[in-house]
């Protein structure tokens, strides 16, 4: 029998459910960031897609489309199928995300709030993000690395010398799987192919080497790239860097590569350690090839480049105090590596960093991190930069302060092939910009430019399957600038997340072009905020705020191509303004798009609207299921672009668009009758 209402009876005349409470101690912190009734918002939004297709008896066309999915992914599981797509650097939770996509947004949920918990850890938050890194990637199973006890400067300049040998005896297991040659040959060929050839963002110049370079990183050992992050994982504990603010500076040495006064040069298994004083110093990193480790005691100090590398593999520079700037044209800097581990951990002071690519808790077979603890931080880059991973893990934690991001592509939480990148901004009012620079790979079919940043997780087509990426923001009053491809994306089998925990936020479309100067191509944007496209899976969420969503076309709970996107907003007067079409909650060429906005008023512009197309080219029909299409919101006073009322359900198109508003708990009245209910699920054509 079908149901006469939604899920749980949130109707009229029966207020909607409250999510249910769990009261395990661990997931109940995991709940305190952000909205603490978001995990129960998300399973009542999947009953309410599930009773909703049962109520217009399409259920079974979803599970075709489920079932078409899952043969997908059967069919191109080999490393070499005769098609663009390929199940090489294939993550395992990607394919059982994508098996599975009526609870993917629940995972995605816990899986971003679990994250964030994780980096707001203080001492902990390193060590308690690795471990779920790691079983993300695919790797064993591993627990959060303790801290030592540091009682002076003495033990704390120990703990340094051990991180620096484990982490580079665990980078060498991490090759030992490759030849010498072929060692070479990645070192040779990382940067210009991945990197230095390229102004489009979905694939790339030379995709032969590309793929033989990926299948190399997929015969590392990342297991043992892990263990090196974990190695350095000690360095991170804020009692370790205080100890060494009191490490005595009345001696004085030479030192190559440096300016000021230099405490100590002290020799290491790994390499030196050398130890700035007070004063202001400038380190000419590049000129200290033997130097594995900078401690700065404090002032306002300037770093030049800083390459890692397998000429170099180990760079760890903790800078203790002090405004600093770091300035670097090479690629591998600034908590960046190509083929190596770094990390940069700055203690205090509003810090500039200045780079290229490949920068700034970047990394390409290997590890990057970059933890900047306090202050009003600028962070500019050009690709691969501020929380990117191919081949490895990318990490840029920023713990507090007003910060600045600006980037042109592959930047900002962002997941290649076989990558993790995180970009975790814990408070503050921060500004994001990704874009700007590069033409779009579409055009001229449209006007824009490329951005792929912002929590994207993609694959490089004809070359390998995706990563994860993920961007994170805890609060503050936050501002976003993206280009195409931008914000809690995945593309070509791969997972994208983003998530701000609160805050009234605003995605646009970037105003600018990358240099500051006028825009040379038209204001538009495709695929932001909550997408999917070409068999991969997108999350948005958004905690609490009055919140500006925009875009052009494709976005804001939009799929395409066999994907999934989703976005849910949970709470605040919230305005939808991509007016252009297959916006807000739509799902095409077999795609599953979803829009959940739970209380507020709200104002979407556009169409749009949980609209189904009726026809797919792409794919078998009816074998592929169809198209689904959701946007369902809960609670206020809200304005459709398409016309359609509030308290209503309505089919959009095809048999697979519902634009479905309900009102929410505390807005029911004892003067409706439980007759008067069936509005919620009466439905009608738009």
């Amino acid at each position: 029998m079908i149901p006469a209402g939604p899920p749980q009876a949130p109707m009229a005349s029966e207020p909607a459910p409250r999510p249910r409470v769990v009261n395990d101690s661990a997931a109940v912190s995991e709940a305190l960031a952000g909205e603490p009734l978001a995990p129960g918002l998300v399973e009542l939004l999947q009953k309410e897609v599930v009773v909703s297709l049962r109520r217009r008896g399409i259920e079974y066309d979803f599970a075709r489309f489920q079932a078409y999915a899952a043969a997908k992914l059967n069919s191109t599981a080999g490393a070499y199928t005769g098609s663009e797509v390929t199940g090489n650097c294939r993550l395992g939770w990607y394919d059982h995300l994508f098996r599975n996509p009526l609870k993917a947004t629940a995972e995605a949920e816990q899986f971003t709030r679990k994250l964030h918990t994780a980096a707001g850890d203080d001492p902990g938050s390193l060590s308690r993000i690795l471990p779920i890194l790691a079983e993300k990637l695919d790797l064993p199973k591993r627990t959060p690395r303790p801290f030592l006890a540091v009682n002076s400067p003495e033990q704390a300049l120990d703990v340094v010398k051990q991180a620096l040998v484990g982490a580079q005896g665990a980078y060498a297991a991490a090759l030992a799987p490759l030849t010498k040659d072929e060692i070479q040959e990645l070192g040779a060929n990382l940067y210009p192919v991945l990197v230095g050839q390229n102004h489009v963002g979905h694939t790339l110049a030379d995709r032969g080497t590309g793929r033989r370079l990926c299948d190399l990183m997929e015969r590392m050992d990342r297991s043992a790239l892990v263990n090196a992050a974990e190695a350095l994982v000690p360095l991170s504990d804020p009692k370790l860097l205080e100890q060494l603010k009191h490490y005595p500076d009345s001696t004085n040495v030479e030192a190559p590569g440096v300016t000021g006064h230099v405490v100590a040069k002290i020799a290491t298994p790994a390499g030196a350690i050398v130890i700035g004083g007070k004063e202001v110093n400038t380190y000419r990193l590049d000129d200290m090839s033997d130097v594995a480790a900078v401690i700065d005691l404090g002032g306002d100090d300037t770093y030049e480049e800083g390459t890692v590398s397998s000429e170099r593999p180990v760079l760890v520079i903790l800078d203790l105090a002090g405004n600093d700037t770091y300035r670097a044209t090479q690629p591998g800097v600034q908590g960046g590596a190509i083929m190596g581990v770094s990390m940069l951990l700055d203690l205090e002071g509003d810090d500039v960093y200045m780079a290229r690519d490949v920068a700034q808790g970047s990394a390409m077979a290997g590890v990057g991190i970059l933890i900047d603890y306090a202050g009003n931080d600028r962070y500019w880059g050009v690709r691969r930069v501020q929380g990117q991973a191919v081949g490895g893990v990318g990490l840029l934690i920023d713990r507090s302060g007003d910060d600045d991001y600006h980037a042109a592509m592959w930047a900002q939480g962002f997941g290649g092939p076989l990558g993790f990148g995180l970009l975790d901004d814990l408070t503050g009012d921060d500004h994001y910009y990704c874009g700007g620079l590069y033409p779009n790979s579409y055009k001229p079919e449209t006007p824009g430019y490329e951005g792929w940043g912002q929590g994207v997780g993609a694959g490089i087509r004809q070359c390998a399957c995706g990563g994860i990426g993920v961007i994170l923001d805890g609060e503050g009053n936050d501002v976003y600038q993206f280009d195409y491809m931008a914000h809690g994306g995945g593309y070509w089998c791969g997972l994208g997340f983003a998530r701000d925990f609160g805050g009234n936020d605003k995605r646009l479309i970037s105003r600018k072009a990358f240099d500051g100067n006028e825009r040379t191509e038209e204001l538009f944007q495709r695929f932001g905020c909550g997408w999917g496209c070409h068999y991969a899976l997108g999350f948005c969420f958004e905690d609490s705020g009055d919140d500006v969503y925009e875009g052009t076309i494709m976005g804001s709970g939009m799929a395409w191509d066999c994907s999934v996107g989703v976005l849910c907003d949970f709470g605040g007067d919230d305005r939808y303004e991509a007016a252009g079409g297959l916006t807000q909650g739509c799902g095409a060429q077999a795609g599953l798009g979803i829009l959940f906005d739970y209380r507020g008023d709200d104002v979407y512009l556009g169409y749009g609207q949980g609209y189904a197309p009726p026809s797919i080219s792409y794919h078998d029909v009816p074998r592929c299921g169809g198209n689904f299409s959701f946007l369902i919101d809960y609670g206020g006073k809200d304005s459709y672009g398409c016309g359609a009322e509030n308290n209503m359900c309505i089919q959009r198109d095809g048999p697979g668009g519902f634009l479905i508003d309900r009102p929410a708990r505390d807005e029911t009245t004892p003067s409706v009758s439980a007759s008067d209910a069936t509005i919620n699920a009466r439905e009608s054509r738009h």
